[in-house]
């Protein structure tokens, strides 16, 4: 059997923590009902695991109340449930080119409709720039949405300073979390943050389809629901509540994925935070240093070479091969798993001078052997005839 070594972490995490497959198909076998609406003992205990990922998600992330934690389908929902229900002809909105297009897509639409979008500028290894901030954000600003760290290069962003920016300034502040949650701490009322979004696939090793979004009673109270329907509460009227979690969960949820990222909570609440950081930084430092090792030979590194500086993600550009069939022959000759092209974040390869041609990139978990970085160095090596 091929050898299989997947390091495409930062597209979505596996494996997945012990039991979240276990917990779905119990749900699926066991429970099946949904919540809100059966008058039964089934359906209640439902609505009991759904208010647990609440308040565990709540308690992690430093939200102001389980109530305020909206259940989505992912980042994307989030972000989009924030950016379309928030911001209207006339605002002014900042955010940096390092976006993914879960932001950078909803905001060039809401542009056309009169939103101004202004972007901070950012170096070639995706920080932001000295004085940028403090440069555009003042008390004309509708939003600041702020990446916590690139999808690209991995590079973290300075949150808990353009937090305390965004209150001196009175501007709601919305951070995507795609790449840090589960993996770096955050706390929404020490770092001044109105929403953050979240995916339950990535660094929480939960199930695809199942996310968070955690919203400030300020940042709430402006927003209009993006999606109206059912809720299974204040159904005589045909106004969507005015009360969270409901006034922004129209629809059925995602319960199999729910009782998945359940399970997933339990085993990241099982470990040490602190530890599994540390050997991030140190895995992604093992991974930097191997790459770099061939960077005399043409092989292009990107982002900051600082690994606590970032998350477990390193992107290169390979010297005279399309990039395409640089991931390709990884996977055929020796079963590594990557990602290869923009990733979706077209205005970071413009900042890194990746684009059009794109990245591979690595991205490494929390079960990624420091042994497989250096089955992957010798990959390298090889498809480039070093």
């Amino acid at each position: 059997m091929k050898k299989r070594l997947y390091l495409d972490c930062a597209a979505t995490s596996w494996p997945k923590a012990p039991g979240v497959a276990g917990a779905m198909a119990f749900y699926l076998t066991d429970v099946g009902c949904n919540v809100g609406h059966g008058a039964y003992q089934a359906a209640y205990d439902v609505g009991a695991t759904v208010l647990d990922v609440r308040k565990r998600l709540c308690r992690m992330f430093g939200g102001p109340a389980p109530q305020n934690v909206v259940l989505t389908s992912g980042a994307t929902h989030a972000l989009n449930l924030v950016l379309n229900g928030l911001l209207r002809p006339g605002d002014r909105v900042v955010t940096s080119p390092m976006e993914h297009n879960s932001v950078l897509r909803p905001l060039h639409r809401l542009e056309a409709r009169g939103v101004r979008v202004d972007y901070l500028a950012c170096g070639q290894d995706g920080a932001l720039l000295p004085g940028q901030a403090e440069a555009l954000i003042g008390r004309d600003v509708r939003l600041v949405v702020l990446t916590h760290a690139s999808n690209v290069c991995g590079t973290l962003m300075p949150i808990a300073k353009i937090g305390r920016l965004c209150r001196e300034n009175g501007v709601f502040f919305c951070v995507d979390g795609a790449q840090t949650a589960g993996s770096i701490p955050i706390d929404m009322k020490a770092m001044g943050i109105d929403a953050l979004a979240l995916p339950g696939h990535k660094g929480l090793l939960g199930p695809q389809g199942v996310g968070a979004l955690l919203l400030s009673d300020t940042i709430s109270a402006a927003m209009e629901p993006l999606l109206t329907g059912g809720t299974g509460s204040r159904s005589d009227s045909l106004d969507m509540p005015d009360f969270l979690p409901d006034r922004f969960e129209a629809g059925t949820l995602n319960l199999p994925g729910i009782y998945g990222l359940q399970a997933a909570l339990d085993w990241l609440e099982a470990q040490d935070g602190m530890a599994l950081r540390d050997r991030e930084i140190r895995l992604t430092g093992h991974l930097l240093a191997r790459m770099r090792e061939l960077e005399p030979d043409g092989l292009r590194v990107l982002g900051t070479f600082h690994a606590v500086d970032r998350v477990g993600i390193v992107s290169v550009d390979f010297p005279g091969l399309d990039n395409t069939k640089a991931a390709f022959r990884l996977e055929q000759n020796y079963g590594i798993q990557c990602r290869c092209g923009l990733h979706s974040a077209p205005l970071a390869h413009q900042t890194l001078g990746t684009f059009p041609q794109g990245t591979v990139r690595f991205s490494v978990g929390p079960f990624t052997r420091f042994e497989d970085i250096d089955y992957l160095q010798a990959a390298v090596c090889d498809i480039m005839e070093i």
